[in-house]
Parts: C-alpha cells; sequence; structure tokens
C-alpha cells in the first residue's frame, strides 16, 4: 500500500541518504519456518527469475551520489543473483562500503573466490541453530553440516591469503527454539574463528490492522516463537552463560534486549529509529519501503525509485508524511510492533 499524503510539501531540507539498502533477488532459494513467505510470487514458477537487473542498479547509484554504505539484501538468497558480486565490485569501486547477508547454502568454491576478491567488506553469515536438528528445522531444506563446510572453507581461505577483508559474522536470530543453544553458538564462533557473533530479536510482529492476510503464518509464527513473552529468567539464564562465555573466549557478542522495553514512554521516533532520515530501502524492482524489517513492499511503500528516480522519492511527501507520523506520538501502524521501534531488536 502507498502512504497517504498527508504532508503540505516535499522535504525539502532534508539530507541525502548516507546508507542504502537494496534486495538483489526477490525470491528465496529455502524454506524458512521463521519467513514462512511460500506465498511470494517473484520469480519461478510463477514468472521470470526476479533479480536486480545491473543497470538499474548503477542507475540507482547514479541517483544517490552521496551513499557511503550499501547492504545488498532482502528477502531472497543474495547469492542467487547470477552477477551478486559484479554488483559488490561496481559499487565498492566507487569507494562504497559494501556488505550483505546469506545463508551460504550457494556458496561454491568459485563464489567463494569472488566473494574474497570483490571488494565486499562484510558478509553477515545467518546460521540460526548450533546443531543439525535445530537449524534444520527452521531452516526447511538446508543442510547444518554442508553450510558449515563452507563457511570453515571460506574462512580458511581468507586466512591463507592472508586478508583482512571481508570481515565475516554469524547472525542468529533467537527465539524459544534455539535460545538454549546461544552459549554454543558463542563456542562455535570461537572454535571457527569468525569476527563476531549477532544476536537479535525477531524483528517484526506483523500485528499491523492492514497486514494482509496472507502474511498471518508469519504473525503465527513470532507469536510462538518471540522471547517478549518468554519467563525472563530463562531469558537471563541463556544470555547470562552466552556473555561470561564470549568474554572468556574474548568472542565479539551482540546480545538484543529480548524481554525488555529499553524505549521509555515518549521517546522520539527518531531516537528509537533513524531509518527514514538517514537509509532508503528499496526492492529489487525499485520500491522504496522505509526500512529492511518491513521486507515486502506490499505492506507500504513510497514509490518506485528506479522509475521516479531516488531524490524524487527521498525527498516526497509521502516519505515526509511518514517521518512526521514516526517523529509523534501516533506512529505508523506498521512501526509499533517493529523490535527497532520498540527497542528490543
Amino acid at each position: 500500500m502507498k502512504m497517504a499524503q498527508e504532508a503540505s510539501g516535499p522535504a525539502i531540507g532534508i539530507a541525502p541518504p548516507a546508507f542504502l539498502q537494496i534486495e538483489p533477488v526477490g525470491q528465496c532459494n529455502l524454506r524458512c519456518r521463521m519467513c514462512p513467505i511460500q506465498f511470494r510470487t517473484d520469480g519461478p514458477p510463477y514468472g521470470p527469475p526476479a533479480f536486480l537487473d545491473f543497470d538499474t542498479f548503477a542507475r540507482l547509484l547514479a541517483q544517490a551520489p552521496h551513499v557511503t554504505e550499501l547492504h545488498l539484501q532482502g528477502l531472497g538468497e543474495p547469492l542467487m543473483h547470477p552477477r551478486f558480486f559484479d554488483l559488490v565490485a561496481y559499487a565498492a569501486q566507487k569507494g562504497i562500503r559494501v556488505t550483505t547477508n546469506s545463508n551460504l547454502t550457494l556458496l561454491t568454491p568459485r563464489l567463494a573466490e569472488r566473494c574474497l576478491a570483490s571488494g565486499l567488506a562484510y558478509l553477515h553469515v545467518s546460521l540460526d541453530g548450533a546443531t543439525a536438528a535445530t537449524y534444520e528445522h527452521i531452516r526447511v531444506g538446508a543442510r547444518f553440516d554442508r553450510v558449515v563446510r563452507r563457511l570453515e572453507a571460506l574462512l580458511a581461505a581468507r586466512r591463507r591469503l592472508g586478508l583482512a577483508q571481508p570481515g565475516i559474522g554469524l547472525v542468529m536470530v533467537v527465539m524459544r527454539r534455539n535460545l538454549q543453544e546461544l552459549p554454543a553458538m558463542v563456542e562455535q564462533a570461537h572454535r571457527w574463528g569468525v569476527d563476531d557473533l549477532f544476536v537479535q530479536h525477531l524483528c517484526h510482529e506483523y500485528r499491523e490492522t492492514a497486514l494482509p492476510a496472507r502474511y498471518e503464518s508469519m504473525r503465527a509464527f513470532v507469536e510462538a516463537e518471540s522471547l517478549e513473552d518468554e519467563a525472563a529468567g530463562a531469558v537471563d539464564r541463556y544470555f547470562g552463560e552466552a556473555r561470561a562465555l564470549a568474554a572468556r573466549l574474548s568472542v565479539r557478542l551482540r546480545l538484543p534486549g529480548a524481554n525488555r522495553a529499553p524505549h521509555p514512554p515518549g521517546t522520539p521516533g527518531r531516537q528509537r529509529c533513524g531509518w527514514p532520515w538517514s537509509g532508503m530501502y528499496l526492492s529489487y524492482r525499485g520500491e522504496a519501503m522505509p526500512c529492511c524489517m518491513v521486507g515486502t513492499p506490499d505492506r507500504i511503500n513510497f514509490g518506485n525509485a528506479a522509475e521516479q528516480g531516488a531524490e524524487t522519492i527521498w525527498r516526497g511527501a509521502e516519505y515526509e508524511v511518514f517521518r512526521r507520523r514516526l517523529e509523534s506520538d501516533e506512529p505508523p501502524d506498521i512501526c509499533r510492533s517493529c523490535a527497532v521501534y520498540k527497542g528490543t531488536m
């Protein structure tokens, strides 16, 4: 859906975005229980491959000359894109810091070589379990041992070549299903020698009143797995064990505010989430969304930057309406149950 135009005019004084996130692929290569989006009709068998066109990518970067950081990631697996590392290299050659997320299920030896040579600054590896049973329950169709072998091979190649980049870290979405494996994930991070372990809460509750019906399975999953309603004692126990182990093993660990509310009532929206003032999130087709937590443009978008121009979208009335509402005591409905806005991410 599009935002209603309530603002009196465009945001002339808003600074240009320094951060850009673009979804390179609009289709997934895995079913995932925490993202049950099999309903998404981007790409086969519903239509042609849903890949970001290289010329569109180059045009979007040209329209955003102040961008210093680019994150190439969305709901699809980036390594599905046949020219993914061409996208990385193109942006990196412009002096842009480029990062991405991957589940590594498609990382062949050839792609690993390209990854290390592309200019990629950081690779976040999604790994939501320390054991095969937990990981494969969440990432349906994936093989834990295969992903681990690919991660170990990539890390070994980076050491062998003496490279400082890309940085390689683990990202774990913590939930009831895998909470007890958090200390083991710290041990794995130490054993593999990754640069850090970033643990995050489930990002969104999908509780907005205008939620399309096909997202109800995602809402149900979050309700069943979220730590916000988990007993504080269990969360504190495993978080505490993980924190102590990370300190002993010198593992750089980031933990979320899982069952707490760090933002007190009345905290201005910009202090909760600065996304709409600092960066744009674009789908593989160029649709502009307020942030990656939204996920898909059918929930909300401000227009198509590839067609209308990134600057036009960024300074347009619809974006400004969203900013004003986020800064107010009545934020957009889609933000109310977002983990970033709530301070639990």
